[in-house]
């Protein structure tokens, strides 16, 4: 890129814009590692990749590998936090006549949909999390944050009974509900990504309150 071309008009316009491009570059970067990082996986095993040899394999030193991801164990779990926040604000957005339940079931549904639409990837991220622990421990970690993020909003559909620290039926709700989609997704991999995934979702949740 040429040095020497005009400046961006100074304000907060050309510093958004700057922001942006830097997160797209991030972004961009960070699924470059990902590609490769996931080719080692397959190859080797995820225990027995090392960081040194996908920074290598990336054309990167190993400091800047973690300029992009902390943890090897990040690699793989990219974007849970960021579709937990998605989840949460889809819950919100759901028609306040829905039950507490019903807005899980569809706000949930989003998710797997989503998650569907890249059967390859997410088949391949399925299948490593089963087999390996250390994945599995710190996939929990993070989801577990989601049923926090989730509880709030769970508490306002319920009214005002729910708002005192003692009541279990938010977190209750948001436990089942994931612990449904966790469900819906082992039948999916089994299926070998066959199967309607948002469906396989909807049979697991109506379980429970049939």
């Amino acid at each position: 890129m040429a040095r020497n071309s005009a400046p961006s008009p100074a304000g907060s316009g050309a510093a958004v814009a700057g922001g942006d491009l830097r997160s797209r570059t991030r972004r961009a970067l960070q699924a470059e590692i990902m590609a490769v990082a996931f080719d080692l996986f397959d190859q080797q095993g995820f225990e027995a990749t090392t960081i040194n040899q996908i920074a290598e394999r990336a054309g990167l030193s190993r400091s800047s590998f973690f300029r992009y991801f902390a943890t090897k164990e990040d690699v793989v779990l990219l974007g849970i936090e960021e579709r937990g926040l998605h989840l949460r604000d889809t819950l919100a957005a759901r028609p306040v006549d829905e039950s507490p339940w019903q807005a899980l079931r569809e706000a949930l549904r989003l998710i797997a949909t989503e998650s569907a639409a890249n059967p390859e990837r997410t088949l391949r991220l399925s299948r490593m999390m089963a087999v390996t622990p250390s994945l599995q421990a710190r996939q929990f970690q993070r989801e577990h944050g989601w049923q926090r993020l989730l509880t709030p909003e769970l508490a306002r559909r319920l009214g005002p009974a729910a708002a005192g620290a003692v009541d279990p039926r938010p977190g209750a709700l948001a436990s089942a509900a994931l612990g449904c989609y966790h469900a819906a997704m082992t039948a999916w991999r089994e299926s070998d990504g066959h199967a309607d995934l948002p469906a396989l979702l909807d049979q697991a949740m109506h379980a429970l309150v049939s």
